[in-house]
């Protein structure tokens, strides 16, 4: 039974990326606002995802800088490394921004409970308080449900943070491994591979599909094998896991591909095949909130089925991005307070792994736009023919561009190389612009830049590069 009913405008179940902005876009636009979270602001993105893995690769990344001085005229003796230092870095960057996230809530004057949420009805939500006092009903015009997503496991195995991890456990180790064997070679595979082998593990990546990085153009995931097998890890596409043994001395897989059988040991094992939305015990189906493969399904203003109950973030379905998921808070907050905003055009939205080199895309891959019955051109410019690359001494890579063969639209855009996640942000601009090469051949760029080399992919996709 309650003990107590409280009445708000708007209430945000999950207090993650999408959650949290979505909140304070609501507030924004006068609405009294709670927010209802089981466990730290910010969700696992801020605490155990997105932002303490790229303190880590930030880690990684300043080491192999080190480990190359020589190339840089810097002589270095006894150089050591100290992974706890990096973990604990990791830690406290991803708790300053928790309490930023805390700032902000009350910066807005927005509620924020404790405990976990479930909907009773389909405008109030029953929470059971984290500090095991009574359930009270919260009452509200609207709910957002910005839950979550949790990580896969495989069947029969079982995480136990010493010798099996997902993600979460990977981030509170303090030592690296002498050996990982890391299941699945999408972004939280790879940039986990690209930390532990910098600081010396080495590493076995596993992916059932034919390449590291599955989603992502073909030839960019090349590239990323290629750089991973030259710096010393094993890389097995194509494979599949059919056996797994866990003992006290380390781990046992059995992996099978068209070449055959072979048996892998190991001292830790990561899985990371992927993330399942948190719909469990939220209240769905008695109220009426439709569910297809496990996500909530949603329409272009992430309306549910139930109109006054919007789903978004992973929830919501693919891709799993917290940018999308931010993006998504603006959009169901905006048409609930009676405006109307653009529905996300999921083409749009950049994909970003931080592994070394990155990779950054965005749109239609070659195969897809050709699929698609799109006549396209092509044009690729390598680092190593650029200026600010050769500068950096980070010459890996290169930058694909996918067009339109008839008007010169920009259908796509796929980068693996240094700061490749930070390019991206160009072309998310001219996608969301229709661009075409023409008006990217009108944008000066600065010299020398990286950027350069998304205006030489496009002039070699017209047949005119000036510098290849």
């Amino acid at each position: 039974m309650a003990a107590q009913e409280q009445g708000f405008q708007v209430i945000v179940i999950g207090g993650g990326p999408g959650g949290y902005v979505a909140a304070i876009r609501a507030a924004q636009l006068g609405r009294r606002v709670a927010v209802v979270e089981r466990d730290r602001l910010g969700g696992v993105c801020l605490n155990w995802g997105c932002i303490p893995t790229k303190a880590l690769l930030r880690n990684a990344e300043v080491l192999s800088l080190a480990q190359r001085g020589a190339e840089f005229g810097l002589q270095m003796q006894g150089l050591t490394a100290d992974y706890r230092k990096a973990q604990v870095r990791s830690r406290q960057v991803a708790d300053r921004l928790t309490r930023g996230v805390a700032y902000l809530m009350r910066k807005n004057n927005i509620t924020v409970i404790a405990g976990t949420a479930r909907l009773r009805t389909a405008t109030q939500v029953e929470v059971q308080p984290n500090d095991g006092g009574a359930a009270q009903v919260l009452e509200a015009e609207h709910i957002i449900l910005a839950t979550g997503s949790h990580e896969r496991l495989l069947p029969g195995i079982s995480v136990d943070g010493r010798r099996v991890w997902t993600s979460y456990e990977a981030l509170q180790v303090e030592a690296t491994p002498e050996s990982l064997i890391i299941i699945g070679g999408g972004a939280v595979g790879v940039e986990f591979a690209s930390v532990f082998a910098t600081y010396g593990t080495r590493v076995t990546l596993i992916e059932m599909l034919p390449t590291l990085v599955p989603l992502e153009d073909p030839e960019i995931a090349e590239v990323l094998e290629h750089s991973f097998r030259r710096r010393g890890m094993q890389i097995l596409t194509g494979t599949r896991v059919d056996k797994v043994e866990v003992s006290d001395q380390g781990v046992r897989v059995v992996a099978a591909s068209s070449q055959g059988t072979q048996n892998l040991s190991a001292a830790a094992l990561l899985l990371a095949v992927g993330r399942a939305p948190n719909i469990e015990g939220l209240g769905l189906e008695a109220v009426g909130v439709a569910v297809e493969r496990g996500f909530v399904q949603v329409g272009g203003s992430q309306q549910t089925s139930i109109l006054n109950i919007y789903a978004i973030g992973d929830v919501a379905g693919p891709p799993l991005l917290a940018h999308k998921a931010m993006a998504e808070g603006m959009i169901a907050v905006e048409h609930l307070a009676g405006q109307a905003p653009k529905a996300l055009e999921r083409t749009n939205i950049p994909n970003c792994i931080y592994c070394s080199p990155q990779v950054a895309s965005i749109g239609l891959t070659e195969p897809h736009a050709r699929e698609a019955g799109r006549e396209v051109k092509v044009g690729k410019f390598p680092f190593r023919a650029s200026g600010r690359a050769l500068a950096m001494a980070e010459t890996e890579g290169l930058v694909k561009l996918v067009a339109d063969a008839k008007v010169g639209e920009i259908l796509g855009v796929h980068i693996v190389g240094p700061e490749a996640t930070e390019m991206i942000a160009e072309v998310a601009a001219l996608k969301t612009l229709e661009a075409t090469l023409d008006e990217l051949f009108l944008t000066v760029h600065a010299h020398p830049t990286l950027a350069e080399t998304l205006l030489e992919a496009a002039l070699a996709a017209d047949g005119r590069a000036v510098h290849l």
